[in-house]
């Protein structure tokens, strides 16, 4: 007997995170009919021409790791989706990013586990994510920095930067991607995430949080528009190697 091949069309749905990157997606499709659910709003839309997808999904998962696991967890039950993406900013290391620069998680680490009674190094590890990347292959759509993403429910602190980068060899940090890996690798699904630099921090300056809001909300909208508007590049190449995988010869199960 044949294994059987994956479902068409492909689908993909974009998780994004904080209140001020939703508010930015959200006035780029204007016309987009926004509905609700208990763990955020969502829409759908059509890619450009050329897309082997129907459509993309694009939902308020919230900021936070609870909500960003929950939100995750969600969309998973209720669409299944062939990718899960999340975009969104992230504050960067200063001397090791330029602001800007988009992220592309490999790793993702959370890094504000205290733990006291055991080994923290091994509770630390038990929700670090490995990323598999391979079906994006050697030339990306667009220029990013590969590199690991550390995640936790705060700020990140001047005092610390310097220690992460050490000890995680991460050049940025965010509060959700951490949760939204993990979740999306329970599952097997593939998952990515992009992130732009906002802002940068060091253990003697922190701009974001030394200038006002309106600094940053200014950034955020830069970000995710540019990222939205490479978003159809990195979901083609998704389901073209969807496709390719799905056209290969199965091996047969009665033969094993």
């Amino acid at each position: 007997m044949t294994a059987q091949k994956r479902p068409q069309p492909f689908t993909a749905v974009v998780i994004v995170s904080a209140d001020a990157e939703w508010q930015v997606v959200r006035s780029l499709f204007p016309l987009a009919e926004v509905m609700s659910t208990p763990l955020g709003e969502w829409f759908a839309v059509e890619l450009p021409a050329g897309s082997d997808s129907e459509s993309v999904r694009f939902f308020h998962g919230g900021w936070g790791k609870i909500a960003a696991a929950a939100s995750a967890q969600f969309v998973i039950g209720r669409w299944c989706p062939d990718l899960l993406i999340n975009i969104g900013t992230c504050g960067g290391f200063a001397g090791l990013i330029a602001p800007g620069e988009i992220v592309l998680a490999d790793k993702t680490v959370v890094y504000d586990i205290v733990e006291q009674m055991g080994d923290p190094d091994e509770a630390v590890a038990h929700y670090a994510t490995v990323l598999n990347l391979d079906w994006l292959g050697d030339v990306y759509p667009y220029p990013v920095r590969r590199t690991v993403l550390v995640s936790g429910d705060r700020d990140l602190i001047r005092e610390e930067v310097q220690q992460l980068a050490v000890r995680f060899e991460a050049v940025a940090g965010d509060w959700e991607s951490g949760a939204i890996a993990w979740v999306a690798a329970r599952h097997e699904i593939p998952c990515l995430i992009l992130r732009g630099v906002t802002d940068l921090v060091s253990d003697t300056s922190a701009g974001a949080y030394e200038g006002s809001l309106s600094v940053w909300l200014e950034a955020t909208e830069g970000v995710m528009c540019s990222l939205v508007e490479q978003l159809p590049a990195w979901i083609d190449r998704a389901a073209q190697h969807a496709k390719k995988s799905a056209a290969a010869p199965q091996p047969d199960a009665a033969s094993e």
